[in-house]
Order: C-alpha cells, then sequence, then structure tokens
C-alpha cells in the first residue's frame, strides 16, 4: 500500500504501484525517495507514518515523522521551521546513541516539515503491560538500570526529554534493548501566536508533555533536567501497577501521587520512588546518576561488606574479620541508610581499613575512574606486565555471560583482572564498569552501551566493539589490536598509549577523543570516521 500524507486527504490509501493519490491527486513519494506504507500514530501536532527507502537498496523501513503547523500565518511557519530545525538538531547531536532511533533525513515540503528516522522493532512498554501484565520489582530495577544510563547521556548533551512515557519506550526485537523515541520540538504543537511573543514565549507555550507524567514545574514550562526523572518514576509506577496517572489519586493538598498502596516493592525500592516522585524539585532526585546512586547504595554496601573487591589469601577467621568490620562501618555510619547519600563516605571509611590492613601484605591500593578499588600489583609483578600489553596480572575468575549479567543487574560494577574471553554480550548495558586488566579477546560487545567504562590496560584483540557506546570510555593502554569499532561512539574516549594496530575504526565518532594521528595511522578509517575535530576524512 501507499499511504497519502496531504492532511486532507479523504482516502489516503492508494495501491502500492500508484503514483498520485487517486482522492487528492497529490504525489505519493516524498521528496522522491519514500514511500509511505501506513500511518503509525496521530496527534495534535501532526502524525508518524512507517516508510520504505526507495533510495538505498533492500528499500529499509523507516519512520517519517510530520509536523503540521496549525497555522498558515509566516510568523507560525517560521516558528515551525526553528522548532523543526531545532529537533533535527538536537537528533544529529544525540542520534549515535544505541538506544535512541537514529536521524537519516530532514526535509520541508508544501509547508509540511518531516524528519526521517531509523526504524525500530518491537512493542512499548504500554504494549508489554497491557498484554502480560505489571512489572516484579526485578522487572523494574532492570528497567531502571537500563534507562538510567541513556537518560544521564541525554542530559550530558543538555537536552531534556519532556515526555518520557511507557509509549515512548520501546523494547527492540533484535536485541531486546530499550531504545528511548520522540525528543523534542516535533511531538509538540505549533499553535497561533503573536508577532511580539519573546522567543523564549514563543518556544515553551508549547512544551508541556504529557498530563500525569509531566511534573508541576513542567506543566508552568520551566522543564528542568529533574523533571525527566519525576516521569521515570511515574512510568515505573504504571510499569509496578498497571495504571495510568489519571487513575491514580493524588493528594489534594500536596499534589503527591499516592501509589504506595497499589504497589509491592522493597524499603529500598519505595525510598528511591519516593524520592524521583517529590512534587517539590529541591527535594527530587537532580539527575540520573543521583537515582543510579540511589539504586545501588543498597547492593553496592553489601558488595563491599562481602568483601567483592579487593580480597587477600588470608584464613577464613581473617576474612571473617574483615567482614565484621565492614559491617560495623555500616551500622555506625549514619550515611549507610538508604535514604542518605552519603555512600561515598561509607565505602571511603571502607577503602581506608582495608588499604591499612593490606599494607602487611605489600600491597597498594589505588582508585580507578569509576571510584572502584583494587590491588595494584607487586614491583616484580608490574615490571613484568609491563613488557608487553598482553601480560596483565594474574586474572581473578572466569565469569559467564550470565554470571556478569546478573552481577551488573544486582548493582556491582567491578570486573578488573576478570577473564571474560569471548563472552556474548551483544547489545548490553554495562556502563560505567570497571574492565581494568580485564581479558576481553573476541568477546562480543556488538552494540553495547559501555559509556564511562574503564578499559585500562584490558586486552581487548578482536573484540566486537561495532556500534558500541564508549562514550567517555578509559582504554589508556589498552590492546584494541584488530577489534572491530566500526560504528562506534567513542566520542571523548580517552585511547591514550592504546594499541590500535589493525583496529575497524570505519564510521566510528571520535569527537573529542584523546589520540593520535600515529595511533589513527596504524588503525582502518574511512571518509565516514569522525576525527577528533569533529569533521570526517582520512588522515
Amino acid at each position: 500500500m501507499s499511504y497519502c500524507l496531504n492532511p486532507t486527504c479523504s482516502h489516503p490509501e492508494n495501491l502500492a504501484t500508484s503514483r498520485r493519490c487517486q482522492s487528492c491527486g497529490s504525489q505519493l513519494l516524498l521528496n522522491n525517495r519514500y514511500q509511505v506504507v501506513k500511518p503509525l500514530g496521530q496527534g495534535g501536532f501532526g502524525a508518524t507514518f512507517l516508510a520504505q527507502d526507495q533510495g538505498l537498496p533492500g528499500e529499509p523501513s523507516c519512520v517519517i515523522k510530520q509536523l503540521r503547523p496549525s497555522a498558515t500565518a509566516p510568523h507560525v511557519l517560521q516558528m515551525a521551521r526553528e522548532l523543526f530545525e531545532r529537533e533535527a538538531r538536537t537528533l544529529g547531536k544525540i542520534g549515535t546513541h544505541p538506544q535512541i532511533p537514529r536521524l537519516l533525513d530532514y526535509f520541508e515540503a508544501q509547508q509540511q516539515f518531516y524528519l526521517v528516522q531509523e526504524y525500530i522493532g518491537g512493542a512499548t512498554l504500554q504494549q508489554e503491560v497491557q498484554r502480560n501484565g505489571s512489572f516484579t520489582e526485578a522487572g523494574v530495577k532492570q528497567f531502571l538500570s537500563e534507562i538510567l544510563p541513556l537518560l544521564q547521556y541525554i542530559h550530558d548533551q543538555k537536552v531534556i526529554h519532556r515526555d518520557i512515557k511507557p509509549a515512548n519506550l520501546i523494547r527492540r526485537t533484535q536485541d531486546s534493548r530499550m531504545v528511548l523515541i520522540d525528543f523534542g520540538a516535533v511531538k509538540n504543537q505549533v499553535t497561533q501566536g503573536f508577532p511580539g511573543q519573546s522567543e523564549q514565549t514563543a518556544l515553551t507555550a508549547y512544551a508541556i508533555g504529557t498530563p500525569g507524567f509531566a511534573p508541576p514545574e513542567q506543566m508552568a514550562m520551566r522543564p528542568v533536567f529533574a523533571s525527566d526523572v519525576y516521569a521515570l518514576g511515574v512510568t515505573c509506577i504504571y510499569l509496578l501497577s498497571g495504571k495510568t496517572p489519571k487513575d491514580i489519586e493524588y493528594n489534594p493538598s500536596t499534589g503527591e501521587m499516592i501509589w504506595e498502596p497499589l504497589v509491592q516493592v522493597s524499603d529500598h525500592l519505595a525510598s528511591v520512588l519516593r524520592k524521583m516522585l517529590e512534587v517539590s524539585v529541591r527535594n527530587r532526585y537532580k539527575s540520573a546518576q543521583e537515582v543510579l546512586r540511589g539504586l545501588e547504595m543498597e547492593p553496592y554496601l553489601d558488595s563491599l561488606a562481602k568483601g567483592l573487591l579487593v580480597k587477600s589469601d588470608g584464613s577464613v577467621k581473617e576474612q571473617t574479620h574483615n567482614r565484621m568490620a565492614d559491617s560495623a562501618i555500616l551500622s555506625n555510619n549514619p550515611a549507610s541508610n538508604p535514604n542518605n547519600l552519603g555512600v561515598a563516605n561509607v565505602a571511603a571509611a571502607i577503602r581506608a581499613r582495608r588499604a591499612k590492613s593490606s599494607e602487611s601484605l605489600g600491597l597498594q591500593h589505588r582508585g580507578t575512574r569509576s571510584g572502584v578499588v583494587m590491588a595494584k600489583p607487586t614491583m616484580m609483578e608490574s615490571n613484568n606486565s609491563n613488557n608487553s600489553l598482553n601480560q596483565n596480572p594474574k586474572v581473578v575468575r572466569k565469569l559467564s555471560t550470565q554470571d556478569l549479567l546478573t552481577a551488573y543487574v544486582k548493582g556491582r560494577r567491578d570486573f578488573a583482572l576478570h577473564n571474560l574471553k569471548m563472552l556474548n554480550l551483544q547489545g548490553a548495558d554495562l556502563s560505567g564498569t570497571n574492565f581494568h586488566s580485564a581479558q576481553l579477546q573476541k568477546t562480543n560487545l556488538q552494540g553495547a552501551n559501555l559509556h564511562d567504562s574503564d578499559f585500562g590496560r584490558a586486552s581487548l584483540n578482536e573484540a566486537n566493539l561495532r556500534d558500541a557506546n564508549l562514550s567517555k570510555a578509559y582504554f589508556s593502554n589498552a590492546d584494541l589490536e584488530g577489534a572491530d569499532l566500526r560504528g562506534a561512539d567513542l566520542s571523548y574516549a580517552y585511547l591514550s598509549n592504546a594499541n590500535l594496530r589493525g583496529a575497524n575504526l570505519c564510521g566510528a565518532n571520535l569527537t573529542g577523543a584523546k589520540i593520535t594521528d600515529e595511533q589513527l595511522v596504524v588503525a582502518k578509517t574511512n571518509w565516514m570516521t569522525v576525527r577528533p575535530n569533529g569533521k570526517r576524512g582520512l588522515l
């Protein structure tokens, strides 16, 4: 079928072979390239359609978003054009993330504005709940562990989504990863304005979002990053209860949603959700990173107490004594209360005690970029390890794919010195993880989210990192020889002294990355490679 995009067409459905609409006569091939197949959604702002790109081999599917201004006055069209261009710039800037649909094209035709994006096949979270019922607490924690690093990435780009809700979150069929859709101005209706309005008034009067999911400050047209945190909290309540905001009662005095009687969750998760859903911005989590810290506090403190990060070869009695000492620190320190945010102080206290006790074993400790403590090799081991990038310190243990993913979901972020060779971690969310000196040869990390992770001195020979999110990742002295980094996002990554011989960087984004021309000479690049200065092309 070929679908007509004329908003006034009374019979938009046509045969696939038709060149013009048989009802209104409009040309059906949009921009001489896109054949619209069917509508996907419609609202006051315009409509979304499934289309096929006939300009590419195989005619792949794509999504066409049509912005329809509600008036044709020159100043309204100019406003719509500015909003449209702003949306395109936003998507162009953040669309390299594996959990955001890529912007493929944008153009204006007959006073209508069009964005063409990557098609994401899968079901929305709203559809999942409608089909399968509400989520368990573990399911919501897993969801948050996937979406919060993405939200932090978006906020780092100075972008507020403003419409986070179950209908805008799709679980992609091919890898089961959460994808966030519908950014910025395209989802908002451009209404009749006045020529004398300031730009701020004109550009914020429509930016309200979805009632019930949007917090008060956003409804008052003053959205902040914490507004997205609130909307994410409401989304969690929907996942746990199956009820939309309009079906949940509110406290008339405070405006707070009365959600707690509707869900059964642990005190820890309830405290996190309460802070996400604070009506006052002052009392709410200010960022996605703060929510992650709140969620990780319980398992992180538990992992500290159990000695997961640094273990000696001492007796069982000595290890038991260490755990008791850790527990004493936790119980006597008010920061160990999940309602407080003093986890760094507690961790520091435990690290200090362990550092002191390990001096007798000839160990020195240092902090990694992610704040995780690991043992530094002795001088002899250090000298030996400097002879080759492949000669890492002794690996602690071999982990299976399921063991690693389960540990990550439970809050563990330290896999330094581990043997992770040939694991299949395609599409996994492992952001902010410590892989320092780990063995990852031939490991499949295609499409994985590894934002801000530490791969210092890690062995990644022939690893599959294609289309992975490696923004702000740390690769100092890592061995990436023969690694597949095609299409990877390496923006602002630290690659100083990394071995890139034979690494495939075709189409990779190296904007702002710490890397030398000498390193790039021995790697494979092409005209699609984005160099550290932000420009595409070869050396």
